[in-house]
């Protein structure tokens, strides 16, 4: 049983992929309505440029980004403790009759 060639078409698709992996870029695949088309484009192109790159980056993760989470050791940390009395009483508690 022999195996069959690649078609040669597909491995230069195969090899641009790779070329653009390599690259640090990646295929992604969308679909919106024909009115955003324009505007998804201009994003995409924006993000490219690397005069607009970082602008661009930054305007949308602070619009569109999920909120980090935090942790409730930072939560804590970062909690006003001004008033807050931090001392406990040295009760030695109540006396049990045995």
């Amino acid at each position: 049983m022999t195996t069959k060639p690649k078609p040669r078409r597909e491995s230069a698709l195969t090899a641009h992929r790779e070329r653009l992996r390599s690259r640090g870029l990646q295929r992604v695949e969308v679909q919106v309505r024909g009115d955003d088309a324009p505007l998804v484009r201009a994003v995409a192109a924006a993000l490219a440029d690397p005069e607009r790159a970082a602008e661009t980056r930054a305007l949308l993760r602070g619009r569109f980004a999920p909120t980090p989470t935090r942790s409730l050791k930072d939560l804590l940390a970062s909690a006003p403790l001004a008033g807050i009395e931090l001392e406990r009483s040295h009760d030695t508690g109540r006396v049990v009759d045995l």
